[in-house]
Formats: structure tokens, sequence, C-alpha cells
């Protein structure tokens, strides 16, 4: 009788870049049952301008000096929810200029819905609320688009 092999280590499998369809957005104190369920998240990245600081009396010759990040703004698509707490909070930022920041956390998951990565917005708050244009002529869903700007984003695991 013949021993088997062992199994593969990690270290031995393949690596599969995960998909980027099966994520989840949670938006502490807003509650809803639908109200995480985004057919889109963009905007998460991060960069750096260099300063560009001349040499005092060596005109040619110039120091890239790096400056703070900059980050893009959040941005969430996905069919309009009737009665939705999440809009509530967005159109009372917009409309009343009274915003609340929350800490926003978008999870990309694998398709047994374990965890692959994490992002979290900190301070975010609200700076366009869209709807889908209507059209008689096409048979689409409604989309609403809620932007949020934040301080900064860190990946969480």
């Amino acid at each position: 009788m013949a021993i088997p092999p062992p199994p593969p280590s990690q270290a031995q499998m393949p690596y599969y870049p995960p998909v980027g369809f099966y994520f989840r957005v949670m938006v502490p104190g807003i509650s809803g049952a639908n109200e995480g369920n985004f057919q889109e998240v963009s905007g998460i990245s991060a960069t750096i301008t260099p300063l560009e600081v001349k040499e005092g009396g060596e005109n040619r010759f110039t120091h890239r000096l790096p400056q703070p990040p900059k980050y893009g703004n959040l941005i969430l698509k996905r069919g309009m929810v009737t009665g939705s707490s999440l809009i509530k909070w967005a159109q009372q930022g917009i409309n009343l200029f009274t915003f609340k920041p929350v800490a926003v956390v978008v999870s990309l998951m694998t398709a047994n819905r374990g965890l692959v990565a994490s992002w979290q917005f900190v301070n975010a708050y609200p700076v366009a609320l869209k709807v889908s244009d209507f059209k008689a002529q096409e048979n689409v869903i409604a989309l609403e688009t809620l932007e949020l700007c934040y301080d900064y984003s860190q990946q969480i695991s």
C-alpha cells in the first residue's frame, strides 16, 4: 500500500488574484437591510505629488521632496433604495450643511465570504449625491451615486 503524497503547502499552490465583484460596504451608525449593497465602489486611491525646490545659488539643481498624500473621493453606486437612512444622512449633510463624519469600511471578499482585504475611510462625509437619468426608451434600473470625501484611508487587514 503506497503512502499518498502530502497536500501541497500554501507556498506550492498557484496564486490566483482575488476577484473584484464580491465586496461589502459598512457605514457605522447607518442601519437598514440594503444600506451596504452597492453595485460599484471606486476612488480608492492615494497619490503623492513631489514638491520641487530649487537649490539656492544653483538654479539648475532641484530637489523633489515628498508631500503628504492626497486622497480621491470614495464613490459608491447602487440601485436606488427608497427610505434609505444612508441617503437621508447624505441629504442632511449636503442640503442642511450639517455633517456627521463616519468611518466607512469597504471589504473585498472571496466567493466563500472570506475576507481578502479591508480599507477604512476615516471621517467620511458626503460631497455629492446623484440620481441617474430617467429615460423612457431604456429599461434600466434607477441608480444613485454617493460621493464621499474623507481625511485619509488605511488598509486594515
